[in-house]
């Protein structure tokens, strides 16, 4: 009945639900040296769920896109290719409500979104290789090992308390931050944080890495894909 309504519902209910547990029942704070308002504390909060939720759609989806598209594998003709592309770009969706919502909430918390915001596309264009490619690595793989979906269902919920969502990477012991850069969704998730709330700039030397780490896992799996897709007509 609702409609449309559901993607803007659905992220603001799931917000609201973190947000009493984290803010009021376990009583965080984001920054112990400063008083910020319960939104503040949401922003936060939800500018890394965007981003990992991005992450998390992309990846679930990829074990079965081969497998739910048996007819297109005997097509010769048709680039499989596409699929991760096409299960990326779906996935764009939720992320550009989520960015709509962070953008008004962030106006109606400060008065004024920071200059530093122009620099957000830039900020989350690596997630699109990394996405895609993986999309092609796990696709290849799900074709041939079933289980794949089930463990990695799993993993990406580990990935989630992981990730730098709930918690700043300033708050974990210095003999661990560095292992955060092993997180594929540290940077970017701490980034978006810095240009959209903080008024901060990209550390620009940093995000020109990841995109190339990226782009790498995107051609690596690109590889992998077409090594692996001339079996996939005989598993199907």
């Amino acid at each position: 009945m609702l409609g449309m309504v559901w993607a803007f519902l659905t992220p603001l209910l799931m917000l609201l639900v973190y947000t009493l547990v984290f803010r009021f029942v376990f009583k965080m704070r984001w920054n112990s040296a400063v008083e910020e308002s319960h939104l503040a504390f949401a922003l936060r909060f939800f500018a890394g769920l965007s981003v990992f939720n991005f992450f998390a759609e992309c990846v679930n989806r990829a074990p079965g896109m081969i497998l739910e598209q048996p007819h297109l594998v005997k097509k010769i003709i048709f680039p499989l290719e596409i699929l991760s592309w096409v299960n990326a770009v779906a996935a764009m969706a939720n992320l550009a409500v989520a960015l709509l919502l962070l953008l008004v909430l962030g106006i109606y918390e400060h008065g004024s979104l920071p200059w530093s915001a122009l620099a957000l596309p830039l900020v989350w264009l690596p997630l699109l290789p990394l996405c895609v490619g993986l999309g092609w690595l796990l696709a290849a793989v799900g074709t041939y090992v079933r289980d794949v979906g089930q463990v990695l269902g799993l993993l990406v919920s580990l990935l989630m308390f992981l990730s730098p969502i709930f918690f700043p990477v300033e708050a974990l012991p210095e003999a661990v931050r560095p292992w955060m850069v092993l997180n594929p969704l540290a940077l970017t998730i701490t980034q978006t944080r810095q240009v959209l709330i903080d008024g901060l700039w990209p550390d620009w030397s940093m995000l020109t890495m990841h995109a190339l780490v990226c782009c790498a896992i995107a051609l690596m799996g690109a590889m992998f894909f077409r090594a692996a897709r001339k079996g996939f007509a005989d598993v199907v």
